[in-house]
């Protein structure tokens, strides 16, 4: 955006080289009119300043009319004001100046920059002083001896408000005791010392624990690895013999065909 004040009216004023760009806003721009030329802020002489700040926006083009809305809405702000400081007024005091409400806002805008400013100020500094997040440590108050003026009998009192917490629901978990495969190995190895061949539900049967079932089949395939047992199957889902090494294999006919008894003690 081009709002520069060359070759405008003000080109031709050796104290008032304006270049908009510069500028944050139009409080900016028309603050810094007034300040260069030692204007007071409460009398604002409206038509001079009025036709400084339209010289110095006479430069926008229409392709930046969406960043230069701020300045044409002050530039009819300050046409309107002129506009009604020219109309008669009726007696002094009876109504608000026109300039008021400009003379408020620019204020405004002065004390928050130079608010801004101190805090940048402060920042940079400390920036230079310090590393990034320093937080100034605080000074411990002094510690000073404060006389007791509570009584036993209140001390005692309060003693007896106290109430004990509520007693919390305390929950109780019971960890499943781990299942040893050497047990389980051991287990078939005394059964089929004792039977030729077992079906691996009635090893399973008495203990009703998916665990020792695992650890049971597990037990298995590793002694069959190491070649002490092997297993045997008729057909798929069928039930699956244990049966020892040296035995040899007799093929049940079917599902119904007789079993080996398990001992009780196994």
């Amino acid at each position: 955006m081009d709002l520069s004040g060359a070759g405008s009216v003000l080109a031709g004023e050796d104290f008032l080289v304006i270049d908009i760009d510069r500028f944050q806003g139009p409080l900016d721009l028309l603050l810094h009119l007034i300040r260069q030329q030692d204007i007071d802020i409460f009398d604002i002489p409206i038509a001079t300043i009025t036709h400084q700040f339209l010289a110095a926006v006479q430069g926008i083009h229409a392709e930046d009319l969406d960043n230069a809305g701020e300045f044409l809405e002050m530039a009819a702000m300050l046409i309107r004001v002129k506009a009604q400081m020219l109309l008669p007024r009726p007696q002094e005091g009876q109504e608000e100046d026109p300039r008021a409400e400009l003379v408020r806002r620019l204020l405004e805008y002065e004390q928050i920059r130079e608010i801004s400013d101190r805090l940048a100020a402060s920042q940079a500094e400390q920036a230079r002083r310090f590393g990034k997040g320093y937080v100034e440590p605080r000074a411990r108050p002094p510690m000073e001896e404060t006389p007791l003026e509570t009584t036993w009998e209140e001390v005692f009192q309060a003693a007896l408000e106290i109430a004990p917490p509520p007693p919390g629901r305390r929950e109780h978990f019971v960890t499943t005791r781990p299942v040893a495969m050497e047990d389980k190995m051991n287990l078939i190895l005394g059964t089929l010392e004792r039977v030729k061949r077992i079906e691996f539900t009635r090893l399973v049967q008495p203990f009703r624990n998916r665990m020792h079932s695992v650890m049971t089949f597990l037990a298995g395939l590793e002694l069959t690895r190491r070649r002490i047992i092997f297993l045997r199957q008729v057909r798929p889902f069928s039930e699956l013999w244990v049966y020892r090494r040296n035995e040899r294999v007799v093929e049940p006919e079917d599902d119904d065909a007789p079993r080996d008894a398990l001992p009780e003690d196994s």
